[in-house]
């Protein structure tokens, strides 16, 4: 016990000899889950619909009943502007379309005449055909109400015709009102069914922004324990340890410990800086313990075997990066695996960081206890075992 506990302090030594450890270990972890969480977050709860910007030359009660149509769109956010400021943002991009609603709009739809609306998308954006179609959609629902007002004033001056033009645009208003009122309170023919009903059971930007910063610059590392085995290997520190009473299992032992402790210490943290800065309630603190321990001796018993295969130090840290970054991507610590194609999503459990990452976010976000994650717990324990023991198996010392 004792030479184990010397490797691993040893190893500890090494690795925070450089002061700039420090900002690989604490200071970046925690400037990119800033960032990232706080992105994420802004995304998840602001107004994602897309702006569509307005020049309305009517001003009459229809067009105003259009533009409030469409502000009700789950899709569309639209942005009244004069004519001179709507073309500047439209040509500069701000916006992939750009709705102009002419003079005499109401005056004609009340004569029955016909009235095209002029729009401008943006060819390159494919945000327009969204646009297009909740436009559509709006002027279709404001027509409705009308065909159903001109169809009534038509009905009743086959009854009895009107005294005056002003008794028939009075009828018209009143017929128009009724249809409008009619239309707003019809039943709904789509009910939606939400998932989750616990508001604690949502996505959180927050959640996923820095549980997934977390694994990722706490898998580098641990993979980089396979730089530290090769660059002993290299350097004949390895073989000369060995031929000391200093058996091959302290050695391994020993050089886990060392980065395992330290991971640990990262993890928690980086819990901590969620908790009190990015308010997350992450669970249990059993269950999110245990998450941790799993997911860390997984990932260094990788590091162990990787380690087993590289030849030099600077083989071992470019996969360590690039292992850390592609694998946290299809993991879902970039983003939502939810956004993957099924057949990815199943694949991707095949990574011990995708049950790692399912675990937390479904503790943090989705309410779920100890037994329930019990599963990615038990995957990431037999993970490490295969890990451990081709590492073991293919171990040299030189």
């Amino acid at each position: 016990m004792h030479r184990i506990l010397g490797i691993a302090w040893k190893d500890l030594l090494v690795r925070f000899a450089n002061p700039i450890e420090l900002l690989f270990f604490i200071v970046l972890p925690v400037l990119f889950i800033f960032i990232v969480s706080g992105f994420a977050s802004t995304q998840g709860n602001g107004d994602n619909r897309i702006v569509a910007l307005v020049v309305n030359q009517d001003r009459g009660a229809l067009s105003q009943e259009l533009m409030q149509t469409l502000a009700d769109s789950t899709s569309v956010r639209p942005e009244v502007l004069d004519a001179a400021d709507a073309a500047e943002q439209f040509n500069s991009g701000v916006a992939p379309a750009l709705l102009t609603i002419p003079a005499g709009f109401e005056a004609s739809l009340r004569a029955g005449q016909p009235v095209d609306l002029d729009l401008q998308l943006e060819p390159t954006n494919a945000n327009g055909l969204a646009v297009q179609q909740a436009i559509q959609a709006a002027a279709t629902q404001v027509s409705q109400a009308l065909s159903a007002a001109s169809g009534s004033v038509a009905a009743a001056e086959q009854v009895r015709p009107f005294a005056s033009d002003g008794e028939r645009a009075a009828y018209f208003d009143a017929s128009l009102a009724a249809a409008q009122g009619l239309s707003a309170s019809a039943p709904e023919r789509l009910a939606a069914v939400v998932g989750f009903q616990d508001a604690q059971a949502q996505y959180s930007g927050a959640v996923q922004g820095t549980a997934g910063q977390m694994l990722v610059w706490v898998f580098i590392p641990l993979l980089g324990t396979a730089g530290m085995m090769a660059y002993e290997r290299a350097t004949g520190t390895l073989k000369r340890l060995l031929t000391t009473p200093t058996s091959t299992a302290s050695y391994l032992l020993g050089t886990v410990a060392g980065q395992y402790s330290a991971s640990i210490v990262q993890m928690l943290l980086l819990v901590g800086f969620g908790a009190l800065v990015m308010k997350i309630t992450w669970g249990p603190p059993l269950a999110v313990m245990a998450v941790l321990l799993a997911f860390g001796l997984s990932s260094v018993a990788m590091g162990v075997m990787l380690g087993a295969f590289v030849k030099t130090e600077s083989q071992a840290n470019g996969l360590s990066i690039m292992l850390g970054m592609t694998l946290g991507m299809l993991s879902g610590c970039l983003w939502p695996l939810e956004l993957f194609p099924p057949t990815m999503q199943t694949i991707a459990h095949v990574l011990p960081m995708t049950w790692a990452m399912q675990a937390l976010t479904g503790l943090a976000a989705r309410g779920q206890d100890f037994v329930s994650i019990l599963p990615a717990i038990g995957y990431m324990l037999a993970s490490a075992v295969v890990f451990f023991l081709i590492g073991v198996w293919r171990f040299r010392y030189e």
